[in-house]
C-alpha cells in the first residue's frame, strides 16, 4: 500500500511555525529598526517577542504584517515546499511529545 500525499499547506490552516526560525537580514532587505535584532555574532536579524515568534507577525492573524515587504530569506520560503514541510513535521513531533517549541 503506497503512502498517502501529505496535504497541502494553505494560509488559512497553516500555523506559522517558520515565523519562529531566525531570519537572517540582507542588505537589500529594508526592515525598520524597531523590528530587528543583533545577535551574539552581530548577525542582523528578525527581532522576536518573548514567545519566540517574528515581532512582524500578527497575533490576532498569525499572518506577515509586513508580508508586501517581507525580508527575503522569508521571500524564498516556499509554504509547502520541502523545508516547509519539515519545518512542520519537526514542530508536530515536538507538540505531540509536549516539548516546547524549539525551531530557531
Amino acid at each position: 500500500m503506497s503512502a498517502q500525499p501529505a496535504p497541502k499547506v494553505v494560509c488559512s490552516t497553516c500555523e506559522a511555525v517558520c515565523c519562529r526560525l531566525t531570519v537572517l537580514l540582507e542588505e537589500s532587505d529594508r526592515i525598520p529598526g524597531h523590528l530587528t535584532a543583533r545577535t551574539a555574532h552581530g548577525l542582523l536579524v528578525m527581532a522576536r517577542d518573548d514567545e519566540g515568534w517574528c515581532v512582524a507577525i500578527d497575533h490576532n492573524s498569525m499572518r506577515c504584517s509586513i508580508y508586501d515587504d517581507r525580508p527575503s530569506t522569508c521571500r524564498r520560503f516556499v509554504m509547502s515546499g520541502p523545508y516547509c514541510r519539515d519545518v512542520r513535521k519537526t514542530y508536530e513531533k515536538q507538540v505531540q511529545a509536549g516539548i516546547p517549541l524549539t525551531l530557531y
